[in-house]
This record gives structure tokens, C-alpha cells and sequence, in this order.
């Protein structure tokens, strides 16, 4: 068949099947409609001050780098004084380089520069220090298209910060050859009208953000096995597939109003016979069928005239005259503007193309300058250039994308999310390097360890020794990290990880789940996985939403976007349920200013500064979200162990809401307590003294007459040391209660203090009633009580109803039976009463002679699983896909229970009486929680559903510190939260 006659068969059939009916684009785009005054008026202006030589250099747009020496810099500044190119397509470097360079060339530019970025992920795709949004095939994975506009928005305004006003994206090729090199992941995915759909969203994106879009690869690079960069990919569609799949997106991109499209260097046949004729400069592809028949009135952008796929095939300058001639309106990445020009020129006077085709051009180039508001140019603002595109939002859609688009591939074991974390004892195991984020992330939901393999090529010795850890595990998450996109190398994938799947996959007693953070394609390597779950991506985001969809923190949503093989097929996803466990994200998420709460940094650190406490953890979490945890400073003042989140610290007093009263209301909340009744009723001891008349929501409201405290255990001791009949420096069935490593207290202590507490006197009453009296000795009352109705220890009956099934690995009475004092913040050097830095064991005396475990005091636990707990009360008792309260109990604890007292019914709460009360002023009336000597507080704000969560060691290493309140810290940083809450 001749080639002229299968060129008008092609465009024939085109034009029958209506797919290229002339479009109405919108204004912006529309290039061949009339101007306006102004833009004509500036348009001619500039027109009409260059000289014929100049008007061919606005055609050119030439490479440039901020990562490279000075001759590369003063080269691209001679073409732009001395050629008048157009524009410059920056690649490698820095943005705060390439802004100073940005200003440099634009102020030796006699008609501003239209520049322009590859910047299909965000600025990260060429740039260091910036940010990365995701890739096409993670987009292509989400179930919404509003983040690709998102993303298309937010990546608009950085390139605009950075004075860039093209970016050549979006990828729109339908990729459907998984052995495709260069556009695999870049592509959306194998279904056009996902592509199209997803396309259009994010071109809307940029351009309604002020930057020019273009898409690429015309005609379409998706079926291709071949790299572009290094050799021309032969396109072996035929007519069916080349319309109504490769074009298809490219049609509906022209529909939207997209301002640019790149033609790809890519061989196809069915159009040119030549075997040597890329599409870039095929007049057949370009001008025939993309601005003929399509319609297309933007500027048509050559792929880069460097890569070898079609530079090798030509001498300096020609390619660039034959894409002209083709009727490409800009010449990408010419490798010699000299020369170029000089042979374009050569092609004017020769007839090959006319001064008017030219001119037409130049005036179309000027024209999207306008457009990009190079009429009114000005330079980059640099000094606050990184503030001004680290945006807190950006961080945000990022989040949200990944939050989308990870993909539940299978869930044969209906493992997934886990729910149960009692009967689930996970360990985790991570391959490749920079799982840093993932590991944490992990951390927060499970106590079992994360083992690590940096090496993916690491030899079977090492999974060996990891299988012989496993044995006290029945479910292990192994991940797949740092991934390549190559095909031919299984995408990153070492045959000795390959072969310890398979190996975990066979033991039965473990339920293995694979997660993969790299490209879709590669899970074909993993397809015999019962569970497995795709990332797409392995970065800060998808390694911190992972773990939360593992967990059901979130629910999985995304869908696989191309066909891996027969049995994973595109579209194949499951959706996981939300257990509303506490998730990890940004501030702006949920209502909140990043920057404001940034100036939390400053309260801590100058609590820290000024040795209010050593060191500190700080937590905020809003509406179920954790969007602000981080540590400070040291265990000690001695500065050799710095904080971290994993830092254990003694709670104190905030024992008495995250332990006793956990089970009080329980007990409440299963009809086993009344509340009115008098505590004599349930502990019959009490009949017979002053406390006979008491009733439990009297002391719950610490409004019963029990005193602050009593001597317990300076009754213990004399000046010469611990009495013996209370105290063995050795464990034994007598002295069984550890008070410090090296001291055991009587087994009967416990009974001794309760004696004495029965036996203490009781306040004097003011006008006929108790005043409301914050005492320990109500909750040391309370733990009595409950330990009578539940007939077992307070600590067994907490780590199985509640701190077990949360998940709380950190969340225990005497720590040193569980963690290496070295995971454990120090509290007072004791030198009254035990005579020892206190590392461990519990500072509050009375609690440490009745063995660690108090009604008020002797929980220790880190912000996060505090948080966790808090969360659960927070939510009324529901909290992972469980119930821990049937009724709303927390609720009714919480509420205040007298005019003019801070009291709950064993919450805390802010005082209205005082004008700096233990709350922030800023919070409503209904906030409640508890604070702790040692320098501890936990606060809950129902109406707002914020929490807050401040722990550190204030007491080290003297109990009479007193600057945490004196500069009043807490508090401060409760004010922050609330200033930082952004008014809708």
C-alpha cells in the first residue's frame, strides 16, 4: 500500500469516527483567537523591536542546569544577550540556585524568558530540597480525581514561586507494554479514559494556577519497550489502537483548553515510512494530524533534540530546521542555537518554509508570555524563596494522595487491617535502605520489632538469622524498599528476598503480608502472596500512610491502575474498613496552622533552655489525627541521651485517669458500680470507721473529706535507714514488692497502706459538707474498690481489657520488668528516701512502697500510647473496629459536677475560678484531663476534638524544681494549640 494513499485512509477514518470534531477550547488557550488590546498592543510592541535573527531565537528554548560551573552559566547567558532565545527548560540543581540564576538571565534578556520544568511529580523531579508529590501511576491508583487537580494546583503555585511558567506534564500515554522503560510509572495507567479523566484534572490544575501545560508524548509512548532517550521506540499500532486509545487522551486534553502538547520521539509506521523519521519531525504527525485535523492552536513543544534517539541521525542544526519545518513552534534542548538558526534561515530563503509560517510562530510564543504575565515580569523574590514553596498545604495534598491511592491487592487470610492486636503478636521486617518513616510509623501501632535489611541484595545467611526470630510471631509484614523501575532487573527485587518470601509464605503457622513500595508492575514477583498491599511509591508519605491502611488507621481505597498479569488485573483492589485508630498527617488536614504550631518549638525548647525539665515529649492530636509529636532535648542535664519519641516517662498522677479510673468506669459502664452508693457497700472494712458514710462519686469528685495525703512511707524508715520489718534489700516470698532494683518491700505493704488510709482522719467539714480537696488518697480508695469487684490486680485487669488490645507496647506498671532502663527518662536523685537515681522505678513514694503499682501514681508510657488511650476516651469507648464502653461513660466522668469546682468525676479539668488555671484559657469549659507531679498532663477538648499531651521529667534531679510552672509551660503550649486553630 502506497504511503499517501494510507495517509488519507488514516485521516479519513479519523474523520469519521467524529473523534477530531473541531473543539471550543477555552480563551487562554485558544492561540488562534482574537487578542485583546492589550495583549495585541504588547505582542506588537515587542514583535516589532526584534530583529529577524532575534524573532528565530524566541523559538528556541535551551537547557539549562544550577548544578553546573561557571562556563555553563556564562554560555547560556551569551545565547540569551546574543541569540534572543525564547525560554530556558531548567533540569539539575537546587531551587534556591536556580531562582539567583533565574534573576541573573532574565535581567540579560531583552524579552523576559518563558521558563520552563520538567516537573511531572513536583519540583523533586529535577530539584533537591523539594518536594515530591507522586508519580502517574500512583495518581492513576486513587479513587478520586480531585487530587490530581490538587496536586496540578500546588505544584502550579511552587513553579510560579520559582518563576517558572511551563511544565511539561502531564504524562498522558496510555501505557498498556509493562516492559516499557521510560513511561511505565509515569503513566496513569492502561485504561484511556482514566488517562484522559486524570489528564484534564491536572492540566485544569496548573494552568488555573498560572503555568502552562503541556502533555506528551504525542502520539503516544506507552506501548513502547523501548527508551526514547537512547534509541527511537517503534510505534506498531494499528489504526484502531492509535485512534481510539494513544489519542484519545490527547483529543480530550485539546477539549479541556491545554496550552502546550510534546511530540515524542517515536517511529510510526502506519504514518511515515521512513525508518529514520521521528514524530518530532514528521509533518504527517505534527502538523496533519495534531494541528490540522486535531485542532490543536497551542504550542507544540518538541521532545529534547539531545537525545540520541534522533540527534545521532542528524548533523548540528538540521534536526532542529527539519522540526521546524515538521511545524513545531518550540525547539527544545537544541544541542547548537548557532547553527540552528543559521540553517532555518537557510531554509526561509530556500522556500522550505515561509517568513509568515515563522513570524506566526514567534507571535504565538509572545503570546503565551503574555499569558504567563511575562508583560509585567519580576524578579524572584529568593531571600524567602524556601518558606515560600515549602507550603503547609502542599504537605497536605501529598498525604492525601497516598491516602488514596495505596492498594489492598489480596487479603486471602482476612488479615487485614489488623484489629485484634491482643491475639496478633506482629513482627515486622523491612528490605532496602530509607525505611526510616515506615519503621516509625509501624512503631506507633505495635509492640513487636521491625528488623531491618538495608541491603536488598542482602545473602541468605541474613534472612536466616531473621526466620530463627520469628517463632514468637504469627504475623509477619515483610516491606520491599528503595525499588528501581527497570523491568529487566525485577525492578530492584534480590533473589535471596524472593526466595525468603516464599519461604515465609510456606510456614503455616505465619500469616505473611507483603508490602511493596515501588512500581506496580513489579508485583508480578510477589503474586503468590496471600496478603499484599502496594505503595507505589517509597517516600515519606506512602511510608507513613502504609502502616496507618495496614492497621486500619485508614482505609485502603486505591485500585490497581494497570493489568501486572493474568492474576492481577487493572482495577484490582479491596477496601479495608476505618477502625478509627489515631492516624498520622498534617496539621491543615484537620483545621489546623503548621506555622502557628510551629511555635511550639519555642515553648519546649525554652523550657529545656531555661532547665524546667530536661527534656520533654509533645503531642497534639485533632479530630483523630496526629499532627504535631515530637521530643526535646535530654534524659539528663548532663546532655548524653537525647529525647525520643520512644522515650518512656513516669505519668504520675495522669495514672490516676489512664489506670484507675479506666477500670471505675468500666465497672460503671457494666452495671457493676453505682456511683451512689457508698464505697462501704463494696469494701465492708469501711463500716466501722469515719469513712463509713462516703460514697464513690463522692470520692471520684474528691469531695468525700479525705485528706491530700497521709504518712505511708516515712513511717518505713528512720534516720538510720529502712525499718527491717518492712523493707529486704533481696527479693523473696516476704519481700516480694520491688520498691527500687536493690529494695523489696513487705508483700503485705499494700494491705499496711490501706490500713493506714482507713485509720486517717477525715477534713473538717466548712458549713456542713467535705470541701472539694484534690487527695491521692481517692484514687489509692478507688483502685481498692475495683480490685474487690474485678478479683484481680488493677495491672492484669488494665493490660488485658484495655492496654493489650490498643496496642500500648509502651504502657506499663514497673517498666524495668519489660524495658532496659536506657529506653527510660530518670526522675529525682532520691536522697531522702531510696537513696538512688530514681530510672524506672516509680517516684512517687507510695506508690513505690506498695510495689509500683498505685491507684494515683505508677503507670509510665510515651506520648503516642498515651495518646492512644486518650483517643479511645476521646471517642466515648470505641476505638480500632472495638467497643471498650458500651455507653457514653467518659462522657458522663468528664462532665463537671459543681458549680465553681475543676472536678470531673475523677477528671480534671480547667479551673474557671483562676485566671491561669492548668488548662489553656483559649479552651472550652468541657475540656478535661489530668496533670502529674513529675511534670505530665494530658488534656481532651470534646467540642473541638483536640488532645494534648505534654511529658517530661521536671523532677530531675530535685522534686523542687519548680520553673515548669513558673514559666508555665504547659499551659503555654496549650495556648498555642488553640491559637493555631484556624476559624472557619
Amino acid at each position: 500500500m502506497r504511503k499517501e494513499f494510507r495517509i488519507g485512509l488514516f485521516l479519513l477514518v479519523l474523520a469519521l469516527t467524529g473523534l477530531f470534531v473541531s473543539s471550543s477550547a477555552p480563551p487562554a488557550a485558544d492561540m488562534g483567537r482574537p487578542m485583546t488590546a492589550a495583549e495585541q498592543q504588547w505582542v506588537d510592541s515587542v514583535f516589532t523591536g526584534l530583529t529577524p535573527e532575534q524573532r528565530l531565537g524566541q523559538l528556541f528554548m535551551v537547557a539549562a542546569y544550577s548544578n553546573k560551573d561557571r562556563k555553563h552559566v556564562q554560555y547560556t547567558e551569551f545565547l540569551v544577550k546574543n541569540y534572543g532565545i525564547g525560554g530556558l527548560m531548567f533540569l539539575q540543581g537546587g531551587p534556591r540556585r536556580q531562582a539567583n540564576l533565574t534573576n541573573r538571565y532574565q535581567a540579560a534578556a531583552k524579552v523576559p524568558l518563558l521558563i520552563a520544568m520538567d516537573a511531572e511529580w513536583g519540583l523533586d523531579m529535577r530539584l533537591d530540597s523539594s518536594m515530591h508529590f507522586a508519580k502517574g501511576m500512583t495518581l492513576g491508583a486513587m479513587n478520586d480525581d480531585e487530587y490530581v487537580y490538587q496536586m496540578g494546583r500546588e505544584i502550579a503555585l511552587n513553579l510560579k514561586t520559582l518563576g517558572v511558567h511551563v511544565s511539561f506534564s502531564p504524562v498522558i500515554d496510555v501505557n498498556s507494554n509493562p516492559s516499557n522503560p521510560v513511561i511505565g510509572n509515569r503513566s496513569f495507567g492502561e485504561d484511556k479514559e482514566q488517562v484522559a479523566a486524570r489528564g484534564v484534572r491536572y492540566i485544569s490544575g496548573l494552568q488555573d494556577h498560572g503555568v502552562l501545560a503541556v502533555v506528551k508524548h504525542f502520539p503516544g509512548h506507552g506501548d513502547t519497550d523501548v527508551d526514547s532517550h537512547v534509541a527511537l521506540p517503534v510505534i506498531n499500532s494499528d489504526l484502531a489502537r492509535l485512534t481510539n486509545i494513544d489519542l484519545y487522551p490527547f483529543r480530550k486534553a485539546i477539549d479541556q483548553g491545554v496550552m502546550g502538547v510534546m511530540v515524542g520521539h517515536l517511529y510510526v509506521p502506519l504514518l511515515d515510512t521512513s525508518r529514520t523519521l521521528s514524530a518530532t519531525i514528521s509533518p504527517n504527525l505534527v502538523t496533519g494530524l495534531l494541528k490540522e485535523k486535531m485542532g490543536f492552536r497551542g504550542l507544540v513543544f518538541t521532545d529534547a533534540l539531545n537525545m540520541k534517539s534522533v540527534s545521532n541521525l542528524y548533523k548540528a542544526g538540521e534536526l532542529d530546521a527539519l522540526a521546524l519545518l515538521a511545524g513545531n513552534d518550540v525547539l527544545l534542548f537544541s544541542e547548537d542555537v548557532p547553527m540552528a538558526i543559521q540553517k532555518i534561515k537557510e531554509a526561509i530563503a530556500s522556500g522550505k518554509i515561509a517568513q509568515a509560517d515563522v513570524d506566526a510562530r514567534v507571535r504565538k510564543m509572545l503570546r503565551a508570555k503574555f499569558w504567563a504575565g511575562l508583560n509585567r515580569y519580576r524578579p524572584i523574590d529568593v531571600p524567602n524563596l524556601m518558606q515560600n514553596l515549602n507550603r503547609p498545604l502542599s504537605r497536605m495534598v501529598q498525604q492525601q494522595i497516598y491516602e488514596h491511592a495505596v492498594t489492598v491487592v489480596k487479603n486471602e487470610d482476612d488479615i487485614l487491617p489488623f484489629q485484634r492486636l491482643d491475639t496478633l503478636r506482629i513482627a515486622s521486617i523491612t528490605i532496602g535502605s530509607q525505611a526510616d518513616t515506615y519503621r516509625e510509623t509501624m512503631g506507633k501501632y505495635q509492640s513487636g520489632p521491625v528488623y531491618a535489611v538495608p541491603n536488598r541484595y542482602a545473602p541468605d545467611s541474613t534472612f536466616s538469622r531473621i526466620s530463627r526470630q520469628l517463632a514468637p510471631y504469627n504475623v509477619v509484614v515483610v516491606s520491599l524498599h528503595n525499588m528501581n523501575n527497570t523491568p529487566t532487573h525485577n525492578y530492584g527485587l534480590g533473589d535471596g528476598a524472593l526466595k525468603f518470601l516464599k519461604t515465609l509464605q510456606a510456614n503455616p503457622r505465619l500469616k505473611t503480608v507483603v508490602v511493596l513500595f515501588g512500581n506496580a508492575y513489579a508485583l508480578k514477583n510477589v503474586e503468590t502472596s496471600r496478603n499484599l498491599v502496594c505503595g507505589y511509591e517509597d517516600n515519606f508519605a506512602s511510608q507513613l500512610v502504609v502502616p496507618q491502611v495496614l492497621f486500619g488507621a485508614l482505609p485502603a481505597k486505591g485500585r490497581l491502575p494497570v493489568t501486572v498479569s493474568e492474576n492481577l488485573k487493572y482495577g484490582q483492589g479491596l477496601p479495608t474498613p476505618d477502625f478509627r485508630r489515631l492516624r498520622y498527617g498534617t496539621p491543615e488536614e484537620v483545621g489546623l496552622d503548621s506555622r502557628i504550631l510551629a511555635q511550639i518549638d519555642n515553648v519546649a525548647l525554652e523550657a529545656v533552655a531555661y532547665a524546667a525539665a530536661p527534656g520533654c515529649q509533645v503531642l497534639v492530636a485533632k479530630d483523630g489525627m496526629v499532627v504535631f509529636d515530637k521530643s526535646y532535648g535530654f534524659y539528663t542535664y548532663d546532655k548524653e541521651q537525647a529525647v525520643n519519641n520512644g522515650t518512656l516517662y513516669d505519668l504520675a498522677s495522669v495514672t490516676k485517669v489512664a489506670g484507675t479510673l479506666q477500670a471505675i468506669m468500666w465497672l460503671k459502664d457494666e452495671g457493676r458500680l453505682n456511683l451512689d452508693e457508698k464505697v462501704a457497700t463494696y469494701l465492708p472494712e469501711l463500716k466501722t470507721t469515719n469513712k463509713k458514710d462516703m460514697t464513690v462519686r463522692e470520692v471520684l469528685m474528691h469531695h468525700a473529706g479525705l485528706k491530700p495525703g497521709i504518712p505511708t512511707w516515712e513511717r518505713t524508715i528512720t534516720s538510720s535507714g529502712p525499718k527491717p520489718e518492712f523493707y529486704a534489700s533481696t527479693e523473696s516470698a516476704q519481700f516480694s514488692r520491688e520498691v527500687t532494683p536493690n529494695l523489696f518491700s513487705a508483700s503485705s505493704s499494700d494491705d499496711t497502706v490501706w490500713n493506714w488510709v482507713q485509720e486517717s482522719a477525715l477534713l473538717p467539714k466548712v458549713k456542713g459538707k467535705y470541701p472539694v480537696e484534690y487527695s491521692d488518697l481517692s484514687f489509692i480508695v478507688m483502685k481498692r474498690l475495683a480490685e474487690k469487684l474485678l478479683q484481680q490486680p488493677l495491672e492484669q485487669f488494665l493490660a488485658k481489657q484495655f492496654y493489650q488490645p490498643l496496642g500500648l507496647g509502651s504502657m506499663t506498671y514497673n517498666p524495668l520488668d519489660k524495658f532496659p532502663k536506657s529506653c527510660i527518662a530518670p526522675t529525682e536523685n532520691d536522697n531522702y528516701y531510696r537513696h538512688t537515681l530514681l530510672q524506672g522505678s516509680v517516684h512517687d513514694q507510695t506508690a513505690a512502697l506498695v510495689g509500683g503499682v498505685g491507684g494515683h501514681a505508677g503507670l509510665f508510657a510515651n506520648a503516642n500510647d498515651l495518646a492512644v488511650l486518650m483517643q479511645m476516651n476521646l471517642q466515648n469507648g470505641r476505638y480500632g473496629g472495638q467497643r471498650y464502653f458500651q455507653t457514653p461513660v467518659v462522657a458522663e466522668f468528664a462532665r463537671g459536677t459543681e458549680a465553681g469546682s475543676r472536678r470531673g468525676l475523677g477528671w480534671d479539668r480547667g479551673d474557671p475560678s483562676k485566671p491561669s488555671g492548668p488548662t489553656s484559657n483559649l479552651s472550652p469549659a468541657s475540656t478535661f484531663g489530668h496533670t502529674g507531679f513529675t511534670g505530665t498532663c494530658v488534656w481532651m477538648d470534646p467540642e473541638n476534638k483536640i488532645l494534648y499531651i505534654f511529658l517530661s521529667n521536671r523532677v530531675y534531679p530535685d522534686a523542687n524544681n519548680k520553673k515548669l510552672v513558673q514559666y508555665n509551660i504547659r499551659t503555654r503550649i496549650h495556648d498555642v494549640i488553640y491559637k493555631a486553630l484556624q476559624k472557619t
